[in-house]
């Protein structure tokens, strides 16, 4: 089978290194000097530093030569590595270019919402990917431990059988266990809020207020999420699997969560700016916050913990006034 994943960040380059042991893979990135870097040392130093990348990945930096590759022999499955804000125009820089090459479908691995449009991926994608069905890839991963081919389980969600059955066949094997889903809201929405969530956590952590606090933030973390999920139509039980409270686990735990730096550092009173220029990556978390904060305020749910997020980021709220707001709010009965 062959594999193309464009966008050659650090999950993208992981994804990879897990393929290349049973597929032949191609990574794509915008960028010609990090293409020559890979193709030169045979490592992702700027995104995934520390790992050597299997002969069998190419990397390209033309993406008519990268499709032409996809469609030249078998099976294959496109797979879409850029971050939330870089689906759009990714997705539609493809669109025409996968027709008729005789690929499977497109699979996304973003989690967040679109910051203009609030939209969830699949909604972007929608609007964008015509010519093969989209579906996205999602769980509880670090990209340093898939690299290093630690165990690691997904999920596939997709309403197209056939793109499942292809993003099983590339994935599935080694260390790595996949799961499928039709339930593509629920799935992308986990994978959005948790983010959130860890940044949450992260300020949890950063002020030092134990161990207790930080398991209350994350169990009524998820309950949040879900009402927002049953308010979009996603199935309750999504959010008690791999990518609703295994990914938020993972991310609000994880010393490797990015998100949850962005909350440590918040807590000691670095500036936002400051915080997201050092981390050299995309933490999801910041632009969703305000993204999710409209949308659970356009469909009427209360998210306190997303809002009280938001007021930090955007610094209408210090980090110990969003707690005390937290914990300032009324008594209530525990499911509502």
């Amino acid at each position: 089978m062959r594999i193309a994943i464009f966008g050659a960040g650090a999950w993208g380059t992981a994804l990879a290194c897990h393929a290349a042991s049973a597929h032949e893979v191609l990574l794509w990135a915008r960028e010609p000097s990090l293409v020559q870097a890979i193709r030169r040392e045979r490592r992702n130093e700027r995104y995934l530093p520390g790992f050597a990348l299997d002969e069998r990945i190419g990397a390209e930096a033309d993406l008519d030569a990268a499709c032409r590759w996809l469609g030249e022999a078998g099976p294959s499955l496109a797979v879409i590595a850029t971050s939330v804000a870089g689906l759009r125009s990714t997705l539609a820089a493809l669109d025409a270019r996968l027709s008729g090459a005789g690929c499977a479908g497109a699979v996304w691995l973003c989690k967040g919402l679109e910051a203009d449009s609030g939209l969830l991926p699949h909604a972007v994608a929608a609007q964008t990917l015509r010519s093969v069905p989209g579906g996205v890839l999602s769980g509880p991963s670090f990209a340093q431990e898939v690299a290093a081919g630690l165990p690691v389980a997904l999920t596939v969600a997709s309403r197209d059988a056939s793109l499942q059955a292809a993003a099983v066949q590339a994935f599935h094997h080694g260390a790595a266990r996949i799961y499928r889903s039709d339930d593509v809201v629920g799935v992308e929405l986990g994978g959005a809020l948790k983010n959130v969530m860890a940044i949450a956590a992260g300020i949890c952590d950063g002020l030092a207020l134990g161990q207790n606090a930080r398991a209350a933030l994350i169990t009524r973390g998820l309950a949040e999420i879900a009402r927002l999920g049953a308010a979009l139509g996603a199935r309750p039980e999504t959010f008690m699997g791999l990518t609703g409270l295994g990914d938020l686990v993972l991310t609000c735990t994880g010393d490797l969560s990015r998100n949850r730096r962005v909350g440590l550092a918040l807590a000691t009173g670095e500036p936002l700016a400051a915080i997201v220029a050092r981390l050299g990556h995309v933490a999801e978390g910041v632009a969703c916050a305000a993204a999710a904060d409209a949308l659970a305020g356009a469909r009427g749910v209360a998210m306190p913990i997303v809002e009280a997020v938001n007021a930090v980021l955007r610094g209408a709220l210090g980090p110990r006034e969003a707690v005390v707001s937290l914990l300032s709010r009324e008594p209530k009965a525990e499911s509502d």
